[in-house]
C-alpha cells in the first residue's frame, strides 16, 4: 500500500436523474454503475475515502465561465422538458430532461465543494462523479452531451476565492476538451493540457493550438492516433507533465477524468485498461505533491462502457486514496 490519503467522493443526488434516453450514449446507467462499483469497493476504501455532500452552483458561479444567454438557454430547455414531460434536444448530441438543470448545477457545485474541501485541508484530494459531463461546453453553448463546464467553473472559483493563482487542468478524455480550451485560451493563469485521440470528434486539439496572446504556450494538446499502445500513452502523459513543470507552477490541479480512452469504449479507439488510470493518477499525485501540497480534484467526463468506466473510476479513487490497484 502507498501512503494513504483522505479522499473525498462526491456525487450530487440529482446527477443520476438527468435523462437522455436509454438509447443515448450518455444514459442514466453510466453513473449508477459507477456509483455501485465504487460502493462495492468500500472494504478496501474504508477509512480512506469519505462521501461528502455536493451542492448546487449559484448563478454567479456559472457566470464565472458562461454567458448569461447560454445559462438562460439551458434553463429554458429544461423548463420546456418539464412542462411537456419529454426529453428536449438542444443539439443533435445534447439532450435535457426535467432533472437536467439540477444535475448540471449540482455537478458544477459539487466540483466547487470538492475544491473547497481540498483547499481548506479538510480533505487531501477528491473525486467527483459529475453528470452530465462538462468539458465540451464552451462559454456560449452546450455541446457533446455537456451543459456547463464544471472543471472550468471550479478553476475560476479557485482563483476568485484567492485559493489558487495558477491552475492546471489536465484532460485525459478520449475527446479533446474544446470547451475548456476555449475558456482559457488567452489566459496564462490556467494551463490546459489535453491528451486525446486524433483525428476524432470534435475535430479540435491539434498540436499547434497553443493559446493566443498572453495565453500562448499555456495550452498543450497531445493528439494520439487510434490504437496508441498503452506504454506510449503513459510516456506521452509523462512528457506533458514534464513540460508543465518547466513552464508553470500550479497551485491546484484539476483532472477532467474521462474514461472513454479505455479499450472497448463505443465512442473511442484507444487501448487503456482500468489499471492504467491508477498509474496515471499516481503520476499526477506525485507531481502535485511537489507543486501544490498534493491538491488534486478529479471529476468524471466521458466513458460510455458503464462497467469498464466503473472499474477505471475505482482505480482513480484508489490511487487518490493511496491504495494499491489490486489491494
Amino acid at each position: 500500500m502507498t501512503d494513504t490519503a483522505r479522499t473525498a467522493f462526491l456525487l450530487h443526488e440529482a446527477s443520476p436523474l438527468h435523462d437522455t434516453g436509454w438509447g443515448h450514449p450518455e444514459h442514466q446507467g453510466r453513473l449508477r454503475t459507477l456509483a455501485s462499483m465504487v460502493g462495492r469497493d468500500l472494504l478496501a476504501l474504508h477509512g480512506h475515502v469519505v462521501q461528502v455532500p455536493g451542492r448546487a452552483a449559484t448563478m454567479d458561479e456559472l457566470l464565472l465561465v458562461h454567458s448569461t444567454e447560454h445559462v438562460e438557454r439551458v434553463r429554458a430547455a429544461v423548463d420546456r422538458a418539464a412542462a411537456e414531460d419529454t426529453i428536449v434536444e438542444m443539439d443533435p448530441d445534447t439532450r435535457v430532461s426535467a432533472a437536467s438543470w439540477d444535475a448540471a448545477v449540482g455537478s458544477a457545485g459539487s466540483v466547487i465543494a470538492a475544491a473547497q474541501a481540498v483547499a481548506s485541508g479538510s480533505m487531501d484530494n477528491a473525486f467527483v462523479a459529475t453528470r452530465p459531463p462538462g468539458h465540451h461546453a464552451t462559454p456560449d453553448r452546450q455541446m457533446g452531451f455537456c451543459l456547463f463546464n464544471s472543471v472550468a467553473i471550479a478553476a475560476r472559483w479557485l482563483q476568485r476565492q484567492g485559493v489558487a493563482e495558477r491552475v492546471l487542468v489536465l484532460d485525459w478524455d478520449v475527446h479533446h476538451g474544446n470547451g475548456t480550451q476555449d475558456a482559457f485560451y488567452d489566459d496564462p493563469s490556467v494551463f490546459f493540457v489535453s491528451l486525446h485521440q486524433s483525428p476524432h470528434w470534435p475535430g479540435t486539439g491539434s498540436a499547434d493550438e497553443t493559446g493566443v496572446g498572453a495565453g500562448d504556450g499555456y495550452t498543450l494538446n497531445v493528439p494520439l492516433r487510434a490504437g496508441t499502445p498503452r506504454p506510449e500513452y503513459l510516456e506521452a502523459l509523462e512528457r506533458a507533465l514534464d513540460l508543465v513543470e518547466e513552464r508553470f507552477a500550479p497551485d491546484f490541479v484539476l483532472v477532467s477524468s474521462g474514461f472513454d480512452a479505455l479499450a472497448g469504449d463505443p465512442l473511442g479507439g484507444l487501448t487503456l485498461e482500468p489499471d492504467d488510470f491508477h498509474a496515471m493518477t499516481l503520476r499526477v499525485k506525485e507531481r502535485a505533491a511537489r507543486w501544490c501540497d498534493g491538491r488534486v480534484v478529479a471529476l468524471l467526463e466521458g466513458g460510455y462502457h458503464p462497467e469498464r468506466t466503473g472499474l477505471a473510476a475505482v482505480q482513480v479513487v484508489r490511487a487518490l486514496a493511496g491504495i494499491d490497484a489490486d489491494a
